[in-house]
């Protein structure tokens, strides 16, 4: 943690706002657009060359449902009891179901306040799932809403919208988020690095800040909001809370997510939720037509239905099966996927891979005999993949290597500070520490272990939009 300034009689302020944001990726931009609206004067302190931070390397999309214009047009018919249905299963467990509630009964109007923002969003659904259109597409099954389990739990609705921008959107999505921000009166200070936060007694009423190596008082006379990101790219406090995470070769985030938000809250007592929780890239498809083919662990078993999001998918490769993961396929079911995947092994029969692979004896076989069987009936008893992607799997067989020393396995960190749906920051005890503020991948969003492609730059702006009002509205 990060001990913070006490204040005394002597400290002098350089700089001051009403609310000082920390962090200007899209949950802070959120923050800093609706505590300006609101009339609060803002500083907003970001610490690399320019606002963007993860959000502008994401894919764009946002995870928004509840009955959408784009949905509607789109023809499908949701609402914020089957949203908030599935997300409550899909981003547990421990999803908060006060955070869940809000956001899926906000979700429409937080739609139409990105577009009130200059974020465009293009009425026409894409029907590969998982990953952002490479059209301006704006919606997408993005999170196994139309696989088991989740089929049984809620209608499968898409809920991925992308903004009007070809493939990935992420870039474009805080450029318009970024014009909005600049079109308030909003200060923003650049290659500003947040130290520590400034106490008065128990209230927290500023920052400490490097600016271009100088040390910077800075006086938040109503609230500091810290959007600062994850801690992916601090390697002890991954090893620390974690350490899986470190066995993979394409971490998600920018240097700046390092943690120091979560530091410089826990400073004054904050507490943190879900530390231990990652969520894993995997990049299987598209095309989803690969999900014909069967995933296998370290001894030869299938172990969750092929079909689902891709990300559940990830979590399980890396945090349930050590890593060790082999995806068998024939002529008919295989072909190259979005990132080249091509099979490490081929051969005339299920023994020969065995042995080739290192499985145990027999264990390939069984369970192709037995998926064999459950295709040709339409029915998988053991995983629940739908009929339509099942098919029986025919010599020759080729094997895709998927170990997570072999592939491409995408973490970033879930866990952070603990808050309210109002975005105020809680110490061990469940009480808001006064004027302070967090929203974005610093706190534990919806996402609490689980995950949907979209849900961190929709609760990043939609509780970052919180933050910033609550912010605007504090007093000292």
């Amino acid at each position: 943690m990060l001990e913070p300034l006490r204040t005394d009689a002597d400290t002098t302020f350089d700089l001051e706002a009403d609310v000082v944001v920390v962090g200007l990726g899209c949950a802070g931009a959120a923050a800093t657009i609706e505590a300006a609206e609101a009339g609060a004067e803002v500083l907003v302190l970001e610490a690399a060359p320019l606002g963007g931070g993860t959000s502008a390397m994401s894919g764009g999309l946002i995870y928004l449902g509840g009955g959408t214009p784009i949905q509607e047009a789109c023809g499908y018919t949701d609402t914020p009891e089957d949203m908030a249905r599935f997300l409550l299963a899909a981003c547990g467990p421990d999803a908060d179901p006060a955070k869940v509630q809000a956001y899926c009964e906000g979700s429409v109007a937080h739609y139409h306040w990105l577009v009130d923002h200059g974020v465009p969003f293009t009425a026409r659904f894409h029907p590969e799932p998982s990953r952002e259109p490479p059209d301006d597409s704006g919606l997408v099954f993005s999170g196994g809403e139309d696989s088991w389990p989740f089929t049984e739990i809620a209608p499968p609705v898409p809920r991925g919208h992308h903004p009007s921008h070809p493939d990935s959107a992420g870039g474009f999505l805080m450029q318009r988020l970024l014009a909005a921000v600049a079109g308030t009166p909003a200060r923003v200070v650049t290659d500003t690095v947040a130290e520590r936060l400034v106490v008065d007694g128990a209230r927290v009423v500023g920052v400490e800040a490097s600016v271009d190596g100088t040390r910077t008082l800075v006086r938040a006379r109503r609230g500091v909001v810290l959007t600062a990101g994850g801690f992916v790219f601090n390697h002890d406090m991954v090893a620390e809370h974690c350490p899986e995470a470190l066995r993979c070769n394409v971490p998600i985030g920018t240097p700046h997510d390092d943690g120091r938000g979560i530091r410089m809250a826990q400073g004054v007592g904050a507490a943190t939720v879900g530390m231990d929780r990652v969520e894993v890239g995997i990049p299987l498809t598209p095309p989803r037509s690969l999900v014909r083919g069967i995933l296998v662990n370290a001894v030869g078993r299938r172990f969750m239905n092929e079909d689902t999001y891709s990300g559940r998918l990830g979590q399980e490769f890396l945090l349930r099966q050590d890593g060790q993961v082999y995806f068998v396929h024939d002529d008919e079911t295989f072909s190259v996927n979005v990132v080249g995947y091509k099979p490490k092994w081929v051969a005339a029969s299920a023994g020969e891979l065995e042995e080739e692979i290192g499985l145990p004896p027999g264990s390939l076989t069984d369970t192709l005999d037995r998926y064999n069987r459950d295709a040709a009936a339409g029915h998988d008893t053991e995983h629940h993949k739908a009929p339509e992607w099942l098919r029986p799997l025919e010599p020759p067989y080729g094997v895709v290597d998927l170990r997570v020393e072999k592939s491409y396995y995408a973490p970033f960190t879930l866990g952070g500070l603990a808050t309210t749906v109002d975005s105020e920051v809680l110490d061990g005890s469940g009480a808001a520490i006064p004027g302070l503020f967090a929203a974005g991948r610093t706190t534990a969003g919806i996402a609490a272990g689980g995950y949907v492609s979209g849900i961190s730059l929709g609760d990043g702006t939609f509780f970052g939009r919180r933050a910033g009002g609550a912010a605007a509205r504090s007093s000292s």
